[in-house]
């Protein structure tokens, strides 16, 4: 009866301290079936696609237009997927599509799937910072990731798909929306993001492991890039839905 709360009823507001997206890039056949029939990939030479995992720092999370002694601070993962949707007026958007979302706190999974369809779990996240290095990782979901914080001369990673940082950028989430799909309802929820002071920068990955990437059995995904991005206001608008056909 209230399933209608889980599209995104109101706009809400956060401050990223940081957000960090690592996106992989995969043979666009292997990633075709997780998706719903009304999205199609968001492809690089027509060849590869991509999923990306970004890990956020959130601060003062809350509804929009509500103080910020209101709001909370959370860790939120997500794992997307890129696609693109044509809406009823035939404009071709780009954006995400979730698989999973994890978070730190057990209030942000208990409102988190009140909601949204993000299909929030609560994990151990532990981060390690030295003078040359971050870890982040988790015993519970099994990933983990050191990035190098000194290097200012950053390389594409060895096996990217990628010419320059220029392509890379355009598959740097998260993007203007996010999707979810009603195959019951033949619905589709569009959640549009907006952001300030969006500048990726990128940064050289030492080390990871994601078991949860193991468990998409994608066959050698490839580290496409990653980027680092700091003190972003940032909102998404209410939900808006609209027929798929």
């Amino acid at each position: 009866m209230l399933s209608f709360l889980k599209d995104h009823p109101f706009a809400v507001e956060a401050f990223f301290e940081s957000s960090l997206v690592l996106t992989f890039a995969v043979p666009k056949e292997q990633l075709k079936d997780y998706i719903p029939e009304c999205l199609q990939l968001d492809t690089f030479q027509d060849k590869w696609a991509f999923v990306a995992i970004a890990m956020v720092q959130t601060k003062d999370l809350r509804p929009k237009g509500f103080p910020k002694f209101m709001g909370n601070d959370f860790f939120l993962i997500g794992y997307r997927v890129f696609v693109r949707y044509t809406n009823r007026a035939g404009k071709s958007l780009r954006g995400l599509y979730i698989l999973k979302s994890e978070t730190d706190k057990i209030k942000m999974e208990f409102f988190g799937n009140i909601f949204t369809h993000y299909n929030y779990s609560t994990t151990d996240i532990k981060q390690i910072e030295n003078q040359y290095s971050t870890e982040i990782f988790s015993e519970k979901s099994k990933f983990k990731i050191v990035f190098d914080k000194a290097e200012d001369q950053i390389s594409l990673p060895e096996d990217s798909p990628f010419t320059d940082w220029k392509e890379a950028r355009r598959f740097a989430g998260p993007l203007p929306f996010t999707f979810t799909f009603n195959a019951k309802k033949n619905e589709v929820l569009i959640i549009e993001g907006v952001r300030q002071n969006w500048n990726p920068t990128p940064i050289k990955i030492i080390d990871y492991h994601f078991d949860f990437l193991d468990r998409l059995q994608l066959k050698e995904p490839v580290l496409a890039n990653a980027f680092i991005i700091k003190n972003v206001p940032y909102y998404w608008k209410k939900g808006k839905i609209e027929p798929w056909k």
